[in-house]
């Protein structure tokens, strides 16, 4: 068999290069391909029609359970994960892995278990490092790995983090990517290679090592799979993430969690001041007491947020 599984991971500043590629594919392409770009989750994409009109192989968005067609383009709805099994593919709102879903490690790991050597991986401009882990997956099982050159990339983020955690096959420009891919497809797969620990635990079929800290969007026990400079996170639920996106998220929960703060000292300070004018004497005074250091706490909080500023000893001894 040749390399008959094309999968590629895009995000920012993909796109165009997605149509440059397609319009230069032959019509008898012997592979299927399959492509995850980061999009709004609540907004259609007209992705697949623009891939069909630049080039000669139509594109669609499938099915859930939708059968593997040679000569065909893929594209991962919105807010739906593309996962790749033997000849047929599920389209599943899963737990979203770096903050996104559609990710493309979820297409690149599930096709390396489905396809292995067959498949070839390919990774483009975007943020963060979401392709990194699945790439692992790929070259693991023996699939070729190609990304783009950082230097031409939009954003380099996701072909850099590739090419720092993975020996790839091929770093190029994306001007050489249409030939390069109707070349390897007609190449023999090599030999079927079985995964390490590393490469199960990062998949979630073996458990990583125990760390103490909660996933940010579920709350659940967090696991790691780390490999030299590399560490991947998994929770029970199947949120996923890489040191770099775990931190974004984490801030993101760290601001939620002082927004809901403010809401919450604000609400009580309103209450302990309507509780105040019911009262008279001691009592009166200690409801407009309490109202005027809840709302105090409550400011302290939101310059946090908003400016970025640090609290005194003195703040400190107010919260």
């Amino acid at each position: 068999m040749g390399h008959d599984i094309i999968a590629i991971g895009a995000s920012a500043g993909g796109v165009e290069l997605l149509l440059d590629l397609v319009q230069q594919l032959p019509a008898d392409l012997p592979a299927s391909v399959f492509i995850v770009v980061h999009v709004t989750p609540n907004q259609p994409s007209v992705l697949p029609d623009l891939l069909t009109h630049r080039g000669p192989l139509p594109a669609k968005h499938p099915l859930h359970g939708e059968k593997i067609v040679p000569g065909q383009i893929y594209v991962a709805p919105p807010d739906n994960h593309l996962m790749i099994r033997q000849g047929s593919m599920a389209v599943v709102r899963g737990p979203k892995e770096n903050g996104h879903r559609p990710a493309a490690d979820v297409l690149f790991r599930t096709a390396a278990a489905s396809y292995g050597p067959r498949v070839i991986g390919v990774v483009l401009s975007g943020y963060l490092t979401c392709g990194t882990a699945g790439m692992m997956s790929i070259k693991a099982r023996g699939g070729l790995g190609i990304v783009q050159s950082p230097e031409t990339a939009l954003a380099h983020d996701m072909p850099q983090s590739v090419i720092d955690n993975v020996a790839v096959d091929h770093i190029i420009d994306p001007a050489q990517l249409p030939e390069l891919l109707a070349r390897l497809v007609r190449m023999p797969a090599g030999p079927e290679i079985q995964p390490d620990t590393f490469i199960k635990q990062l998949e979630g079929h073996e458990p990583g090592t125990a760390v103490e800290i909660a996933c940010p969007l579920c709350d659940g026990v967090l696991t790691e799979a780390q490999r030299d400079a590399y560490h991947h996170f998994r929770c029970h639920v199947g949120h996923a993430f890489s040191l770099d996106s775990l931190v974004r998220e984490q801030s993101e929960a760290v601001e939620r969690a002082l927004w809901a703060a403010i809401r919450a000292l604000e609400e009580s300070a309103a209450l302990s001041s309507r509780l105040s004018m019911r009262e008279t004497g001691d009592l009166r005074e200690r409801f407009t007491e309490k109202a005027n250091s809840q709302q105090d706490n409550a400011e302290l909080i939101r310059q946090i947020v908003l400016h970025g500023t640090l609290l005194t000893r003195a703040d400190g001894a107010k919260l």
